[in-house]
């Protein structure tokens, strides 16, 4: 069958759905982001996308600097609630029922309910029409103890996380491989990454 060809626009499937928080321990917000990415790897820097007219633009233009705490099942609700409401209207950390965490190198708050949180330090703002991509710097990770294994390992198959695609929320199935699985030397034939 041939595939059938649309207009220009955003397709790329799954993307993370994220809880950016901004602000400080005292007024802060939380914004569903689902524009986010690495950009590169040392300096660790990632970029996140915001329409200007959200509550949280202006918190991450003032402060420089943004926390973003990744998602998993059980805050699915939260992850589309916080997307959906302005943050001029709603306390969402307390309608959520969600805890503010302290960071140890931003003012943002950090969701203690979240598996990890990325400290992140704005370094540039690009406008692209619609959204501003704030590039930023990765100043820490803040990684749940309960994920963390007996050998220090952070095990992100316990996590139970979430992506959005299409206009929903999906949680990440089975892992089905590893990095470099394709051209590692094979020890037995009946590995269950052979590509059969």
């Amino acid at each position: 069958m041939a595939k059938k060809v649309w207009k220009p626009g955003t397709f790329i499937y799954p993307i993370p759905a994220v809880l950016v928080t901004s602000g400080n321990m005292k007024e802060s917000n939380i914004l569903t982001v689902a524009w986010t990415g690495i950009i590169n790897t040392n300096p660790a820097t990632v970029y996140i996308s915001v329409r200007p007219e959200r509550y949280s633009y202006n918190l991450i233009k003032q402060n420089k600097e943004f926390a973003i705490n990744l998602t998993n099942e059980g805050l699915a609700y939260a992850t589309d609630w916080c997307g959906v409401r302005s943050g001029s209207k709603y306390d969402k950390f307390k309608e959520m029922k969600l805890t503010k965490e302290k960071a140890q190198f931003i003012k943002a708050p950090l969701i203690k309910e979240s598996p990890v949180s990325i400290e992140c330090r704005v370094i540039e703002e690009r406008n692209f029409g619609t959204h501003t991509m704030f590039t930023a710097e990765v100043l820490s990770i803040d990684a749940d103890e309960k994920y963390i294994d007996d050998k220090g390992a952070f095990d992100i198959s316990k996590c139970d996380l979430i992506a959005y695609a299409n206009g929903g929320y999906y949680k990440l199935g089975k892992k089905i491989g590893k990095f470099g699985y394709s051209v590692e030397k094979k020890k037995n034939k009946n590995c269950k990454y052979r590509k059969k």
